[in-house]
Order: structure tokens, then C-alpha cells, then sequence
């Protein structure tokens, strides 16, 4: 790649630039992102901590404004005003801005005031974990961080059971186990990938039913950013043989009560007959 130093022959028009980032490999760094970094005359960044790292990678000497999650109205106010002279690429720690954090209020206050905004295309955790996953890709829903509460998190899942796409979550290691647990509970006989470290040297995606990969990292524990997709529901209608194995994978952890109703979100079948069955099988 050019060195990006070669781009600043002249400045950007005002405005706000949307800069995607690496999510953790340097190099995957695009040319048209360095080039703006290179000739904005700021950098809106979440921690200038982690952003320092990267302009320094790239020969850059720019200022670097805090922007997160915690910024107010008044701070989003002083940078509006900054865009109208000057152009502000805003970045995240990694991968595309606005993607599971705050960045839309900016942008839509930008678009309000008339302020210019280019967004430019690059990394992102979660497509690049679809692609690694071998589920199908053809439809998808990117649900963000799966509710860190037991009870939440299971109505924020049985409320996507009925969507025939992928879903796709960020989660973090220590949780990971549970939204496991969950996922085999509320979305039972899906298909589950772990796509972990993406574009690091240590980047893995390990995919299975709950069970087999809540086995594996209750072994080996995860470490590093994790992108969590569960696969769509089958397309064929279960038969007596599906909804039999689906209630002994249940049952493994759960109660009876709750396999059944686990398995009757997932096929479609009768509750009270799949209790009635759990009840069989759970019999000495």
C-alpha cells in the first residue's frame, strides 16, 4: 500500500467521514481510509488510546477527539459545529463505526444540519464471521450483545426464534457459556458457530450444536472478542424422530417442563404431547 502521507496534498471538504477500521489485523487497513485519516483535519475516536496505535502504524499525525458511548448532547453539538469548517473522520476502537455503538445520533444530527457525511466501507466483525460460519448468508440479522440478564436474554432470543435468517450477536467470553445454555433452551436443533479473534493470529470459528461447543470452552476457555450466529430454523417440518432428539439434547440441562416448551418453539409440535414424552424419557 501507498504511504498515506503521499495523499496530503490538500484538505478534505468539511464534513463528517465515516472510517472503517481493522478489527485486528493493521494491514487490512483500505487505502481510502488512510488517505482520509491522513488529510482530515481530526479524528473522532471512542478510546485515543486504542486509535493512537493505528495512526502511528500509518505515519499519521492528526488530533484526536473523545467520542463514545458517554458523549452528550452538548459534545455532539460542539462537533456538529466543527464539521462546518472543518472534515472529522470519526472511527471506532475496530471495524465500522455506528455498528453496535452510538455513532447514529451523530450522523443524524449531522444529515440534519445539512452537514455533509461520506461514509467509507472496510472492516466489520460481523460479515467477516458469516462468511468464516458456512451458514447461510443469503439473509442475516446482526442483533448486537445478547442482554447480560438470565431471563432477558431468553426473551430476546425466543423473540427471534420464528426469523428464518441467521442471527448474529457480539458476546463476551464470560458470558459465553450461558448465552450457550440459552440458545440450546430457547433456539434447540440450530446449528451455532463461535467465530473468535477475527483476522488475529489466534483467530478461530468452531461451529456445532450448543451443547457440543458449550462442552468444548467449558475445556478450553475463550479468550478475545467473540462473534456468536445461530443458524436458521430447518426448513423441513420435523418429524417424530427430530422432535425425539431434540428433546434429549434438551433434557441433558434442562427440565422437563422446559425441554418441552423449547422444542415446541423450534418444530412447531404440541407442548403438551412433547411433556408428556420428556416425562418418558426422563422416567428411571
Amino acid at each position: 500500500m501507498s504511504d498515506p502521507r503521499d495523499f496530503a496534498a490538500g484538505p478534505l471538504s468539511p464534513g463528517l467521514y465515516i472510517v472503517a477500521t481493522p478489527i485486528g489485523n493493521l494491514g487490512d487497513i483500505t487505502q481510502r481510509a488512510a488517505e482520509v485519516l491522513a488529510r482530515c483535519d481530526a479524528i473522532a475516536c471512542e478510546d485515543t488510546r486504542v486509535t493512537r496505535k493505528l495512526v502511528r502504524h500509518l505515519g499519521i499525525a492528526r488530533p484526536l477527539w473523545r467520542y463514545d458511548d458517554h458523549a452528550s448532547a452538548e459534545d455532539r453539538a460542539k462537533l456538529l459545529d466543527s464539521m462546518r469548517q472543518m472534515a472529522i473522520a470519526l472511527v471506532s476502537d475496530a471495524g465500522t463505526p455506528l455498528v453496535s455503538d452510538p455513532g447514529y445520533r451523530l450522523v443524524r444530527e449531522a444529515r440534519a444540519a445539512g452537514v455533509p457525511v461520506t461514509s467509507l466501507p472496510g472492516p466489520s466483525a460481523p460479515v467477516v464471521a458469516l462468511t468464516l460460519s458456512g451458514l447461510p448468508s443469503d439473509r442475516f440479522l446482526f442483533a448486537g450483545f445478547l442482554p447480560p440478564k438470565d431471563k432477558a436474554r431468553r426473551e430476546t432470543l425466543a423473540e427471534l426464534a420464528g426469523l428464518r435468517a441467521t442471527l448474529v450477536f457480539f458476546e463476551t467470553a464470560p458470558r459465553l457459556a450461558r448465552s450457550l445454555a440459552a440458545i440450546g433452551e430457547v433456539l434447540p436443533g440450530r446449528e451455532v458457530a463461535v467465530a473468535r479473534e477475527l483476522t488475529k493470529l489466534h483467530e478461530e470459528c468452531r461451529s456445532g450444536t450448543p451443547q457440543e461447543l458449550a462442552a468444548h470452552y467449558a475445556a478450553h476457555p475463550p479468550k478475545g472478542e467473540i462473534v456468536l450466529l445461530v443458524g436458521p430454523p430447518p426448513d423441513a417440518a420435523p418429524d417424530a424422530g427430530d422432535a425425539e432428539r431434540l428433546l434429549r439434547e434438551a433434557l441433558a440441562t434442562q427440565k422437563p417442563s422446559q425441554a418441552a416448551a423449547g422444542v415446541a418453539r423450534a418444530t412447531g409440535l404440541d407442548r403438551k404431547t412433547l411433556y408428556a414424552r420428556a416425562l418418558e424419557l426422563k422416567a428411571p
